[in-house]
């Protein structure tokens, strides 16, 4: 399940260890850019982070509420039509009530985003 409502598609993903990298391509005709920003669209920030919990969701295989968002610095502006293509890569460590995230964001070589987020897992499971 997608709160983003189409936002982006997920083109591929690997695992490696507790690394995730998933290849994101953005949909520049969704509606949001419309309002973020008429003449000059840009990526919410807030939408980046929804999908890192969404990836790290369909990765773990269970619903993900945010607990503390330890660290978080929005690099470079993703506007969808100069750079529809985004790499995510998440490095996701267990923890006692949950997991730590690490996620860097990256526009072909360029960091957008980097994070440090702490999440709980819900006892229900999750499938997309």
């Amino acid at each position: 399940m997608s709160y983003l409502n189409d936002f982006y598609k997920v083109i591929s993903s690997e695992k490696t260890g507790n690394s995730f990298i998933s290849a994101v391509f953005l949909d520049k005709q969704h509606p949001i850019f419309g309002g973020h920003f008429p003449d000059n669209p840009i990526t919410p920030g807030v939408c980046m982070m929804q999908i890192v919990k969404e990836l790290a969701e369909s990765h773990l295989g269970s619903e993900l509420h945010l607990n503390k968002v330890n660290s978080v610095k929005f690099a470079a502006i993703v506007n969808p039509f100069l750079t529809p293509n985004l790499r995510f890569e998440l490095d996701i460590q267990p923890m006692e009530a949950g997991v730590k995230i690490k996620t860097l964001v990256y526009m072909d070589d360029t960091i957008a985003l980097k994070a440090v987020e702490e999440f709980s897992i819900s006892p229900v499971s999750y499938s997309k």
